[in-house]
């Protein structure tokens, strides 16, 4: 039996949106073509806009669609960056959280080795959050050399959910942009782009069940982008490329569906998320939650996120050997030159390395049942006790 605890990673398609793109794939037609069948082609392309940002409250011409989270993020860092600086050249830095996902973290890295970029990192407390504070104290440093601030919606590892409003409340007040990584948000979390007084906002297809491969950044009208790519300016004239119509259609049920939904939804897997906690922290094993965990929230945590600290392991070992009795998750290490690190997320919550090793992802998704849950409690025991084993042969 495999029981699949890696939602956050990628989620199954919704049945829906699966039909959507299959019947969509069906259809000849390039919505750039002016005969008829890029005419319907078109109009499949701006239906599903509109329905997009009516379930995000946005305006439909504020929908870029993109081949996904990490274009999107790109855009909004680079294309931000790029135009500020072109405007005013004493604009040379970007304020970002130190959790970020590396779709943000690289691209400012980027500028940082290429374009003479400068970055004030705004680091998380114990629980995660990004205090509001702190991104005005970045800011007051210096806020006409400040370009964009960009602070995620929601965290990928620990599932921690920010103030993104506040935030944007803050940098709005020095006339600076803010760009937000929503890609664990929508679909999961109230997300209302206008309320939430951002600039930018990347969402993508496969977290929430649509198609791998679309997404889209929702930029304001009066937001200033530079283009990466050029050849035909589909979108707004910021981003070119023919557009995947199935994709869109697909991506655009699945965000419907997912809106409609998500009250109910998200008190199901607080529910399966709790339980899984409480299991695991009723074992003697020392294990604890990263970050601020209240049984029953679903407002400072993603509500199918459970992120675990396990001492005496390495994530990977964990890992590995969960999933040779089906239960598939994550850790947020990442591997540089062969050798295994601990996740930035969790090191820069202030956690020791050590402890940051035996990080270990859980999260749930449309598909998950009670019997996942229970599939994890029952094979975890073993597992720890042999990675306890094989870290002390290691050392």
């Amino acid at each position: 039996m495999t029981t699949y605890l890696d939602h956050a990673a990628t989620t199954p398609m919704l049945p829906a949106a699966s039909a959507a793109m299959l019947e969509q794939m069906g259809i000849p037609g390039n919505a750039s073509s002016l005969h008829t069948s890029g005419r319907a082609a078109r109009r499949v392309v701006e239906e599903s806009r509109e329905r997009i940002a009516k379930a995000i409250g946005a305006r439909p011409s504020e929908v870029i669609f993109t081949s996904g989270g990490t274009e999107s993020d790109n855009l909004a860092i680079k294309g931000t960056y790029r135009a500020r600086r072109t405007a005013d050249p004493t604009r040379t830095r970007l304020v970002v959280s130190g959790v970020e996902h590396h779709a943000v973290l690289d691209a400012v890295e980027h500028l940082v080795e290429a374009e003479g970029a400068e970055v004030t990192w705004v680091e998380p407390d114990a629980c995660g959050i990004i205090p509001v504070d702190g991104v005005r104290e970045a800011i007051d440093r210096d806020p006409s050399s400040v370009a964009l601030v960009s602070v995620m919606w929601a965290n990928n590892e620990v599932g921690t959910v920010q103030d993104i409003a506040a935030i944007a409340e803050v940098a709005h007040a020095h006339d600076i942009p803010v760009h937000t990584d929503a890609v664990q948000a929508v679909g999961h979390l109230p997300v209302d782009f206008t309320a939430s007084g951002v600039d930018l906002l990347t969402l993508t297809g496969h977290k929430l069940g649509g198609p791998v491969g679309v997404g889209a950044l929702v930029a304001r009208r009066d937001a200033q982008l530079v283009p990466l790519t050029h050849g035909g300016g589909q979108e707004r004239r910021v981003r070119s490329g023919t557009l995947d119509v199935p994709a869109i259609r697909a991506l655009a049920v699945a965000i419907e569906d997912s809106a409609a939904t998500l009250e109910a939804e998200a008190v199901r897997l607080v529910g399966l998320r709790d339980r899984l906690i409480k299991g695991a922290l009723a074992m003697d094993y020392g294990i604890r939650v990263t970050g601020c965990w209240d049984e029953g929230d679903v407002t400072r945590r993603l509500p199918g996120n459970a992120h675990l600290l396990i001492p005496g392991c390495e994530g990977d070992s964990l890992l590995y050997l969960l999933d040779a009795e089906g239960i598939e998750c994550s850790t947020g290490s990442a591997c540089q030159a062969g050798v295994p690190r601990p996740s930035h997320v969790v090191l820069a919550m202030g956690i020791d390395e050590v402890d940051a090793r035996g990080a270990l992802r859980i999260s749930f998704g449309r598909t998950s049942a009670d019997a996942d849950v229970d599939h994890f409690l029952e094979v975890l025991p073993a597992a720890v006790e042999r990675a306890r084993r094989a870290a002390g042969g290691a050392r």
